[in-house]
């Protein structure tokens, strides 16, 4: 079948699913909100082809022009379905269409979060959400959101974790020597791969870090990514001293992130909001223990004492003492890297997950294929 994906932008989580679809045999385009427009760009060393409605990005409601401009990549794709999100932007674009079947996708923070900044995000997010054939979300919280604020049918929400590639993923030997290079040997590590955004609780995570170098300066944080908020944390380190105990390795190629993972004791991640968090996956891969902020969505994860530590979000105090109390419990360390690893390989293997998307394409498209004949 021909598949429309539609997103903000390209991703790693993008190309799993587009990589999905395409090793299943189908025939995937793969549509991004911003950028230059484009007529039939190809992707040929990964089998799909890549196309844009042009404009900024992240506008934050999708305009006429675009929706003429998705229009005429319809007519001209004849998709078999369309899958978009986030609900928004590209859901809500899909949904103005008027083209079914649409799989509309929630990225987590997009329902919990971003629907309820005021009367047209809701309205937005109703319209989206109503005109969609299915939804498909990564955790529970969402889909009780998504049923009990607006309305949708339980049956048509498909629940999966994004999950993560175990094979690449796993307790190892890193091959980065990082500790080595940093001085840092026989020091706990805290890893934090979150980007420097607001909405990931970037404040709390600073005010955690000055915390625990006062009670415990052998303690090493090891942050990856960039953000908006760089400058914010480099001030803030320079401000209270604290170059020697954090290392900003800015982005890292997705590839490496299980030697970083395999170079650190601990994940932290201080979120505000939070759907199943493709982080926290790979890091439990890793064999980590976890001190995350106490959401919904993470508690289907995390169960403190047993494989981690929650703290109440945006509690910078309650976030050092978690972090303290994981660098200290080495006991049990090892019996939360089998119990992490162990739950992942359960719930959260990628290769299984999969193949509930398939599922879902291939539901939609039986369902309105023989809609289609009916009506002949």
């Amino acid at each position: 079948m021909r598949i429309l994906y539609f997103s903000e932008g390209d991703t790693v989580h993008d190309r799993r699913f587009l990589s999905t679809a395409r090793k299943a045999g189908h025939e995937v385009w793969h549509l991004r909100m911003g950028g230059r427009p484009s007529s039939a760009g190809g992707n040929p060393s990964q089998g799909w082809r890549v196309e844009s409605l042009g404009g900024h990005a992240l506008c934050p409601w999708p305009d006429r022009l675009r929706l003429h401009a998705f229009r005429r990549v319809l007519r001209r794709i004849r998709p078999d379905i369309v899958h978009a999100g986030p609900v928004q932007t590209c859901g809500f674009l899909a949904a103005l269409s008027g083209f079914h079947p649409l799989l509309l996708m929630s990225w987590g923070s997009d329902v919990l979060v971003e629907a309820e900044r005021g009367p047209i995000a809701r309205w937005v997010t109703r319209f989206a959400v109503r005109h969609a054939d299915r939804i498909v979300c990564d955790c529970r919280t969402v889909r009780d959101r998504v049923v009990g604020r607006w309305g949708y049918p339980a049956e048509r929400v498909i629940v999966f974790p994004w999950g993560t590639d175990l094979d690449r993923f796993r307790p190892a030997p890193s091959a980065l020597g990082l500790r080595r290079r940093l001085g840092w040997e026989g020091k706990p590590v805290v890893i934090h791969t979150r980007a420097f955004e607001r909405i990931y609780g970037i404040e709390t995570l600073i005010e955690s870090i000055r915390r625990v170098a006062e009670r415990n300066p052998e303690v090493r944080f090891l942050l990856l990514g960039d953000g908006s908020l760089r400058p914010r944390i480099e001030r803030f380190i320079r401000g209270h001293r604290l170059e020697g105990g954090v290392h900003l390795a800015g982005r890292v190629p997705h590839e490496s992130l299980p030697d970083h993972f395999n170079e650190s004791d601990v994940y932290l991640s201080c979120s505000l909001s939070d759907g199943t968090s493709v982080s926290l996956l790979e890091a439990m891969a890793c064999g980590l223990p976890v001190v995350v902020s106490d959401l919904p969505s993470n508690r289907e994860w995390v169960q403190p004492g047993a494989n981690g530590w929650l703290f109440p979000k945006g509690n910078a105090a309650a976030a050092a003492e978690a972090i303290l109390a994981a660098c200290g419990d080495t006991a049990h360390r090892e019996q939360m890297k089998m119990a992490n690893r162990a739950l992942v390989k359960e719930r959260a293997d990628w290769a299984g997950n999969s193949r509930l998307l398939l599922q879902v394409y291939e539901q939609l498209f039986a369902e309105f294929h023989s809609r289609a004949e009916h009506r002949r």
